[in-house]
């Protein structure tokens, strides 16, 4: 790996101001970021909907950003930090993979430089002064009834989603009912993400709603029950993005990680307002699919600040297309055109997502070495007749950056084309309306059902003045509520089952279906895998 000051020097940066974590990440200072008078380009990459058979959305970020490198281009990559739960639990790592990876991985995937410890502390010392303010009825009207504040923890523990606080007698304050949420949904980690100075976040922390008074209409929130300074202590250096690099050298800054179903799904505007001074391209990835991570890209991150991006790559993989087109796992292997035909049409419909906001795409084909040329040529042929301005195969995972140098002129022409940035709806329209309007744009929906007092919910928080963008929290498995739905399905309902208020992170998040915020682990979680070896060295860590 290079030295990182020297990578510092090369991105603009004051290798003297940086905050080295060994020698092979930093933090950087925000007084230390440079100010250049042309700023790079954003490349947002997003995919089709998920599937069992892996689509390689962080491999072929970091390939793409090598492949930039190798065509003569000066790309800065800004990803987010993968969380322990998935770490230790099914997913596994998220610093790609083969040849296109983030290093130093292991680092990157288990504890880093400590941001999420921080944001996790911060988080649940504001819940302990919750339940202090409710013990010692410090805030009139306002009881253990009222509190809204979860815990959470970066562990898979299903047997945290809902407990009992309080137990064991008076001094241990009121009995109720709480729970976890894992910490990537975290409000504290939304704020650090969108926040864009200290001062920002001070006044989003103020801004956290902790609870309801007795007439439930009149919100608590962080600034009255106080300690908001502390909070600011811990979380000073976990503003701080974090430099490193990929494994063929090019600057790649690690920032905050929001998951994409329950949560934004983005790294912070700070990362990308750094990048965007330190070069020519910003390869930037949003989580999960178009109807997830790139919608809240676009609705939530860009309308809080975030850099427009000029172009967007949309990854699918010949495997997630059979997926998609009814093919079981066991038979990915199986040559099948027209199964890729059918699958197809979810690409066909990210593709109109992307178009909806008024970007140019790209499609990547993440090769496998099953691949048929003629299950590629169906591709190309419906990506192309879908809008797509250009459509290459992506080989970082075998080749590195060499296998990604046709995919990169692809985004360097398509990010030359002119773009009409918009969004899916105005600040102030209507709460009930920005929903419908999601469910039938994005999810193809034919109608929303609001379940019992979701409708009362909305009108409180409009009352206190909340026209926020919407956060829909709902599977990453398919573009409806129902994860068996496959492909592009149309006509379903999408049920709205709570409402939660961000009030920090200037977000409604919607929950539609059945929605778990704290994951548990699988049946055989990679935590099995994971050892340290007689040399000290950490192993069995994915996509590393």
């Amino acid at each position: 790996m290079r030295p990182i000051a020297e990578l510092a020097s090369e991105m603009g940066l004051d290798p003297t101001a940086l905050e080295p974590y060994g020698q092979d990440k930093a933090k950087v200072p925000l007084n230390a970021f440079p100010n250049a008078d042309q700023k790079a380009k954003l490349i947002v990459i997003t995919a089709i909907t998920p599937t069992p058979a892996g689509e390689g959305k962080s491999t072929t970020a970091v390939g793409l950003t090598q492949g930039l490198a190798k065509i003569g281009k000066k790309p800065v990559l800004t990803i987010r930090q993968p969380a322990l739960g998935p770490v230790f639990g099914h997913k596994g790592g998220g610093t790609g993979g083969g040849k296109s990876t983030v290093q130093p991985a292991v680092d990157i995937n288990l504890h880093f430089t400590g941001d999420f410890h921080a944001i996790e502390s911060a988080h649940n010392l504001l819940a302990a002064m919750v339940d202090n303010a409710v013990y010692r009825n410090a805030i009139d009207d306002f009881d253990a009834s009222g509190v809204i504040w979860r815990r959470v923890t970066d562990a898979e523990d299903r047997a945290l989603r809902t407990i009992m606080t309080g137990a064991g007698g008076r001094l241990n304050g009121p009995v109720r009912e709480a729970g976890f949420d894992i910490n990537a949904a975290s409000e504290m980690m939304a704020i650090c993400a969108l926040a864009s100075s200290y001062e920002d976040l001070r006044e989003r922390i103020s801004d956290i709603v902790v609870g309801w008074k007795k007439d439930r209409k009149t919100p608590v929130t962080a600034r009255e029950i106080g300690g908001v300074g502390s909070i600011m202590a811990l979380m000073r250096d976990a503003l701080k993005p974090n430099l490193v690099q990929t494994a063929e050298g090019q600057p790649t800054i690690v920032h905050m990680g929001p998951f994409g179903n329950i949560a934004h799904g983005c790294s912070s505007i700070i990362a990308d307002q750094l990048a965007e001074n330190c070069g020519e391209y910003v390869v930037t990835e949003a989580g999960f699919g178009a109807d997830l991570g790139f919608e809240k890209f676009m609705d939530i991150k860009v309308r809080q600040g975030g850099p427009e991006p000029s172009a967007a790559v949309v990854i699918t993989t010949i495997r997630g297309l059979k997926w998609h087109g009814d093919v079981a796992l066991k038979d990915m292997e199986t040559t099948d055109p027209e199964a890729v035909r059918r699958g197809a049409e979810n690409l066909k419909n990210a593709l109109r997502i992307v178009g909806m906001y008024g970007l140019p795409a790209v499609v990547a084909i993440n090769r496998f070495p099953t691949d048929a040329a003629e299950e590629i040529a169906v591709v190309k042929e419906v990506a192309i007749q879908a809008g797509a301005v250009g459509v290459e195969e992506a080989k970082g995972f075998a080749e590195g950056g060499n296998g990604m140098t046709d995919l990169a002129q692809a985004v360097v022409h398509a990010a030359d084309q002119p773009s009409d940035v918009k969004l899916l709806y105005d600040d102030d329209d209507d709460y009930f309306d920005k929903v419908e309007n999601m469910a039938k744009s994005l999810y193809k929906a034919s109608s929303v059902e609001w379940g019992p007092m979701t409708r009362t919910t909305a009108r409180r928080f409009a009352a206190n003045g909340w026209n926020f963008p919407v956060c829909i929290a709902k599977t990453h498995l398919s573009i409806s509520s129902d994860p068996k739905l496959k492909g592009a399905p149309s006509g379903h309902t999408l049920p709205i089952r709570e409402l939660r208020i961000l009030a920090g992170a200037r977000q409604i998040v919607t929950l539609a279906g059945d929605i778990i915020t704290l994951p548990g682990l699988p049946s055989k979680p990679n935590a099995w895998d994971i050892d340290l070896n007689d040399d000290g060295e950490i192993t069995g860590i994915l996509s590393t």
